[in-house]
Order: structure tokens, then C-alpha cells, then sequence
């Protein structure tokens, strides 16, 4: 039987809540060294359903984690349906003046031309926590489950507060089936806890944060199956407009498609007393019915089961604050509430955990200044906010009644089909543009023109140095917690020029070591070159040597040996060559920062505004800088 002790631990990160969000953070500060401890209410994770669309963005910020190749092997490539990213064809059915619905038009689109993956991937939530789960366990962390928070105690002491290396956060944490002997109470003492622990948040509630916004009177029903149909466009992203209401189909993994049924209160999924969803009162069966009506006259069979199904009223909130004191964050759903039907939740959800884990990881570090957590909420609430108004205007669309002969006052096809465009940028992640701050400083941004500053690093091809091999740009930029300082020197292969870059580079060695832990540049910064010359006379080992900590860490702005690949990127950045440019990529992959290569040491001002000096770290406090880099 259980006993009735209580274990005390000590962690630098609690993280309450293993969805997406929690995951992607507790396998991101955990290849960063850091000790953190996970847990969930539930006693297994989910096996199907939930959210499960991926878009062009969070499929970057995978692949810069190393767990993109596996997303992309197990899911669905949308390559002719990228609805939320507004690229490929959309199939947009509206009604028929003949009774039911037709195909209006499968529209192309280029409203996100900078993708690196113009598509959307499909793949239910638990296989994609298994991508985080699986990578985990390469370094010992596994979810606690099942477990919950009973309180939460924040210090008020200011000195602990600003002291990254205290634990002013006290969780008491209930162990709902405790095993023999094993304690049903654990206290623990954390630097830091991520609340993510969705919508109804036990930890946001507990710190008194309020959501704001509405919830709307649109009630949805979603159901994953195998679908045996005649509607011409399963495999296809299709977005349909009927009379009775509204429907979107999407295609997953396999042979299964999930639907996106409108319904109406007397389809009975609510409780009219309490204007609550009350999923007792429907089930799969009474959704797949309303959508026959829907999409008529295609028909639907009822297959033999369903995969996965739920109801819905669609909440568009956003938390009041992100944080409590630098020390309490939320993240995810636990911070902002959409409709799930612009493919935006989950994606934005570990795009929060992206934008704080490699802040969280430098302040324990020491080599960050605590006030750096401060850009996580000047920076994700900001973009919530966008997202809601961006939800606002698509859901309302989605759930209009379309515009015909007897409605005239209803959403036309070309209203409704705008709204898929206008957002394209945003919805697909790729246009996020984070603004000026202490990680943000467009003053050069002249210096390198086409890689806005603020905006996550465009791709390019170009081809290594040493071997002629190309590479993406965004490859060489793994999540690996440290600054990368791409330097692009212009043509290395004119002596004039070299002997410049020899200077920058001493400039550019001053500055570096001001921060750098033990003076050990490559700890904190993964300094690359870029040059200018043509393959046939670069040569790698012509740039000093900060410029070329590795043979690997050189490349050049040429095509490769059939033409088909790289060359370009220069006047593809803005970038003159004989000006060049050092630019600034922080560690989630948003340009920081840019100067050309006469003012390199301007860059001082940019790391001392969030950074701290290298004596004041020296000593690690037993994280190490490197953990995870390869």
C-alpha cells in the first residue's frame, strides 16, 4: 500500500503539463543540460486525435531540433491543400443553384513564397509527442504521471527573485496512483516553472491571471475516420460553404481524413442552461450525419468506427500576463484560446516553448541577464494577440452563412476565399515579426536588406567551402541554444578584401570574448562564413582563424558544379559585397541583429543589452554550454 510520506526534490524547471507546449520544452532544456522535471494529470499519453496539423514554420523549427525527417516520414504532406499557409490549391465548394453543393474552384496561391517546406503535414498529437517523448529519453527525462499541483508558492524576496541560480517557486504535487511505498506527496523547489497545462490552466488560475476575450456562438464538431465517399476532393484540403452550414475536410496520415462539421444548438451539443458543451447529448454518429447534409450531394458512409471525435464552442482569449516576477511562465493554450480550424494551436503553442527555453536555458547559464525573460511576453503575447484578431475575422468567415440567391447578406466566395489569403503569411508561422527589444535592433538593418530583422532566417542554399557540397542555410542553424554570427565577408579570393576581413575578425573576437564563458568563444557563439568568391578559388583556410573554428563552419555564395543548386544569396539578403555584413541569428533562428563589416563592433552595444560579462560566469554552475550540440 501507499504510504503517506512526502519526497522533497530540487529542479532548475518544473513543467506542469505534457501536451505539445510542455514537451517541446522539457526536450529542448533538456538537451541544453538543464534539470527539469515534467508531469501530467494523465496516466498514459493520448493515443489519437486532438490537434494535429503542422505548418511550414514549426516544420523549420523541427528540423532545427533534428526531428523534422521522422514528422515529415509519418505524416501527410498537404502539397495541393496548404490552406492555413495559403500556398499549393485550396478546393473551395459553395452551393449549387441545382440543390447541395458544387466546386467552385481549386485555387493556387503564392501568398507564402519564403517557405522551405510549402506544405502543411498532418499527424495526430500523440504520434507527434512521441517525437519529443522518443528524444527525451536520450537524455533520462520521462513525464511523472499521473500527477498533479495542489499549490503554488512564489517568494516575494527581491534579492531571490533576481537571483537565477535561487528557487523561489515552491510546488506541492499530488501523486494520484502511487505505487508501493512510494510517497503520494512531492514537494518541489524549482528556478523556473512552465505552466502548460492547457486551456482550463490549474497553473494560470492559481497565480490569478485572467483571460481576455470572448467566446463566440459557433459550435463545431470534429470527427477522424476512414471515409468511404464520392466527394471528388477527400485527398484534398477543402474548405465547403452549404446552406447548411459549413464543413472542412482534411486529409491525415494513412487513409484517414478528419471533418470539421458546423453545427447548430438544436443538433443538441449543448446545454442551453448552461451555454456549456455537453458531449453527452451528441457523439460521432450525429456529427457524420449533419455533415451528409453538408456536403450533399456527396454522400458518406457510416463507418464501422471512428478514430477520434469532440465538440467544440470556439473561445478567442489571451492571457492578461505571461509570466509572474520572470520566474512562472504559460505557454500554449494556457495563454491564448482560438479555433483549432486555421491549424494554428498547436503550432503556436511550441512556438512559445521555442521562444523561451533558449532565454530560460542562458539566464541559468548565467551568461543572460534575468530581465531577458522579460521578451518572452513582449514577444509571444504580442503575437497572440494577432493570432485572435486573426481567428476573429477567419472563424466568423468560416461560419457565415455562404451568399446566394436567397441570402444576400451572407459571405461571398470571393470574401471568404480573401480571408484565406490575407493571412496566408501569418497563419503558415513564416511572417512572424518579432519587434524591437533588447534581442531585437533593426539599426543596420540597411546592412542586410532582405533578412528583416526581427523575422526568422529566410532559406538559402550555399555551397561548403571545403567540398563544393551544398547545404540549406538553415541547417547549419541548429536549435542548439547558441548565437550563430554569420559573417559575410565578400570575395576572400581578392587580397584587398582579405586583409579587411582580417581586421573584422579581430574586431569581431573583442567583442565575443566580452561575453563568452572562460573567453571560449564557440561555448555561446557558432561563429560562419560566408564568402563571396567563386568555388574555384575559395579557399577555407584563407579566413582567420575565428572565422573558421571548423572546416565544416565555411561556405561560399556559388552554384554547385550542375548549376542547379545555391548562388544568389548576396543580393537574395540585400547584401553588398564589398561592404558584407556580420548578422546576428539568435537561437530559436530570428535574425537579432545585423551591422556591415565596418561598424562589427557596434555589436558590443546589442549582447550587453541582455547579456552578461564573461567574468561575471565564468563558472558554469554545472550546466554545460555545449550539451546537445553536434
Amino acid at each position: 500500500m501507499p504510504t503517506n510520506m512526502t519526497r522533497e526534490t530540487d529542479v532548475d524547471v518544473l513543467i506542469i503539463g505534457a501536451g505539445p507546449a510542455g514537451l517541446f520544452a522539457s526536450n529542448a532544456l533538456a538537451r541544453a543540460g538543464v534539470n527539469v522535471k515534467v508531469i501530467d494529470k494523465r496516466p498514459v499519453k493520448i493515443a489519437a486525435g486532438q490537434a494535429d496539423g503542422i505548418q511550414p514554420r514549426t516544420i523549420e523549427v523541427l528540423q532545427s531540433y533534428g526531428l523534422a525527417d521522422r514528422l515529415l516520414k509519418e505524416g501527410t504532406q498537404l502539397h495541393l491543400a496548404s490552406l492555413s499557409c495559403s500556398m499549393g490549391v485550396q478546393a473551395f465548394y459553395n452551393p449549387s443553384p441545382k440543390g447541395g453543393i458544387e466546386l467552385t474552384e481549386r485555387t493556387p496561391d503564392t501568398m507564402a513564397p519564403t517557405a522551405r517546406y510549402p506544405f502543411e503535414v498532418t499527424l495526430h498529437q500523440g504520434a507527434i509527442e512521441s517525437l519529443f517523448l522518443d528524444s527525451m529519453s536520450e537524455h533520462d527525462v520521462r513525464v511523472a504521471r499521473p500527477y498533479v499541483p495542489t499549490s503554488i508558492e512564489l517568494s516575494n524576496n527581491e534579492a531571490e527573485l533576481k537571483d537565477p541560480q535561487a528557487r523561489p517557486v515552491k510546488v506541492v504535487l499530488k501523486n494520484l496512483a502511487p505505487l508501493d511505498n512510494e510517497p503520494d506527496t512531492e514537494i518541489v523547489r524549482a528556478k523556473f516553472v512552465i505552466g502548460a497545462d492547457g486551456a482550463h490552466s490549474w497553473v494560470r488560475k492559481a497565480l490569478g491571471i485572467t483571460m481576455e476575450g470572448e467566446q463566440t456562438d459557433y459550435i463545431w464538431g470534429v470527427v477522424d475516420m476512414i471515409p468511404e465517399t464520392n466527394f471528388p476532393d477527400i485527398r484534398n484540403k477543402s474548405a465547403v460553404h452549404s446552406e447548411n452550414g459549413s464543413c472542412m475536410i482534411i486529409p491525415r496520415e494513412g487513409d484517414g481524413v478528419r471533418f470539421y462539421i458546423q453545427l447548430s444548438e438544436k443538433d443538441g451539443g449543448v446545454d442551453l442552461a448552461t451555454g456549456r458543451v455537453d458531449k453527452s447529448r451528441i457523439g460521432p454518429r450525429k456529427i457524420l450525419e449533419v455533415a451528409r447534409k453538408t456536403i450533399a450531394p456527396y454522400t458518406i458512409e457510416t463507418p464501422e468506427s471512428f478514430e477520434w471525435w469532440t465538440i467544440y464552442i470556439i473561445g478567442q482569449r489571451v492571457a492578461s500576463k505571461f509570466s509572474v516576477d520572470e520566474r512562472i511562465f504559460i505557454v500554449g493554450d494556457a495563454c491564448h484560446t482560438h479555433s483549432p480550424k486555421a491549424g494554428q494551436g498547436m503550432n503556436a503553442s511550441m512556438n512559445d516553448s521555442h521562444n523561451l527555453v533558449w532565454k530560460m536555458a542562458h539566464v541559468l547559464r548565467g551568461w543572460a541577464d534575468i530581465s531577458l525573460l522579460k521578451t518572452y511576453e513582449l514577444e509571444r503575447q504580442k503575437y497572440a494577440n494577432d493570432l485572435i484578431d486573426f481567428d476573429r475575422e477567419f472563424a466568423k468567415k468560416f461560419s457565415d452563412k455562404p451568399k446566394t440567391e436567397g441570402s444576400e447578406d451572407g459571405v461571398s466566395h470571393e470574401e471568404f476565399k480573401k480571408t484565406f489569403q490575407k493571412f496566408g503569411l501569418f497563419s503558415s508561422g513564416i511572417g512572424v515579426h518579432y519587434a524591437p527589444s533588447s534581442v531585437v535592433s533593426p539599426t543596420y538593418q540597411s546592412a542586410a536588406s532582405g533578412l528583416p530583422i526581427g523575422q526568422r532566417v529566410l532559406p538559402q542554399m550555399f555551397l561548403r567551402a571545403a567540398d563544393g557540397r551544398p547545404f540549406e542555410i538553415q541547417d547549419v542553424l541548429p536549435s542548439d541554444t547558441r548565437f550563430k554570427v554569420l559573417v559575410f565577408t565578400g570575395d576572400t579570393s581578392d587580397p584587398e578584401q582579405l586583409l579587411k576581413v582580417n581586421d573584422v575578425a579581430e574586431g569581431l573576437k573583442r567583442v565575443l570574448q566580452l561575453y563568452a564563458p572562460g573567453r571560449d568563444v564557440v561555448k555561446m557563439f557558432d561563429v560562419l562564413t560566408f564568402s563571396a568568391a567563386v568555388k574555384e578559388r575559395v579557399m577555407y583556410n584563407a579566413v582567420p582563424p575565428l572565422l573558421r573554428a571548423h572546416w565544416t563552419k565555411v561556405f561560399t555564395d556559388d552554384m554547385d558544379t550542375v548549376g542547379k543548386l545555391a548562388g544568389g544569396g548576396y543580393e537574395y539578403y540585400g547584401i553588398d559585397k564589398k561592404e558584407g555584413a556580420v548578422v546576428v541569428v539568435r537561437p530559436d533562428g530570428y535574425v537579432g541583429t545585423a551591422a556591415p563589416l565596418s561598424h562589427v563592433s557596434d555589436l558590443e552595444g546589442y549582447f550587453a543589452g541582455f547579456m552578461t560579462k564573461a567574468k561575471v560566469h565564468a563558472a558554469l554552475n554545472g550546466i554545460n554550454g555545449t550539451n546537445g550540440i553536434n
